[in-house]
């Protein structure tokens, strides 16, 4: 259930932004913060709150990578695996997530607390490799660093340890 506070408050957002598109983003990372994903209800109410159709706010759900329309953990890491991180050993570094994490690419670990997402791009080429959890943005990655980013992560979730 979205809570009508929640959904005013999206609608304030809305009618400060030069276009309602502008905001779709924002309103659909705020239904998927309270949601934890972009459940169906939480598209509808932002067809609702933009003043589009469902449909349209599927559309650029499924565009962006950063919005879910299945359920994920309490944590999402997405590993770039752009040219610029490959070159720098994204795939290592991907291996050993999955391996650390016991799941493949697209899986969610069976706490529920980390889904592992590769992704095209971080904007962070020049730090690669490069992986993002939540909005924190992490390169030059190492598997021991990787361990310490999880550990750290691990610890911020009180019903998540190893």
């Amino acid at each position: 259930m979205i809570p009508e506070s929640l959904k005013n408050e999206l609608k304030v957002r809305v009618a400060e932004a030069v276009t309602n598109r502008e905001a779709a983003v924002d309103v659909m990372k705020e239904l998927q913060r309270h949601c934890g994903w972009l459940t169906d209800e939480a598209v509808v109410a932002a067809a609702e709150i933009l003043g589009l159709s469902a449909l349209q706010v599927e559309e650029l759900a499924t565009f962006y990578e950063l919005i879910y329309r299945r359920p994920v953990g309490k944590r999402v890491i997405h590993v770039c695996d752009s040219i610029s991180c490959w070159s720098c050993g994204c795939d290592a570094i991907l291996d050993y997530l999955k391996k650390s994490l016991g799941v493949e690419p697209g899986g969610t670990t069976a706490d529920g607390c980390f889904t592992l997402v590769p992704c095209a791009c971080l904007g962070n080429c020049g730090e690669g490799p490069t992986m993002m959890i939540g909005d924190s943005l992490y390169g030059r990655l190492t598997k021991e660093r990787v361990d310490e980013i999880l550990e750290r992560e691990r610890k911020k979730l009180v019903t998540c340890k190893p």
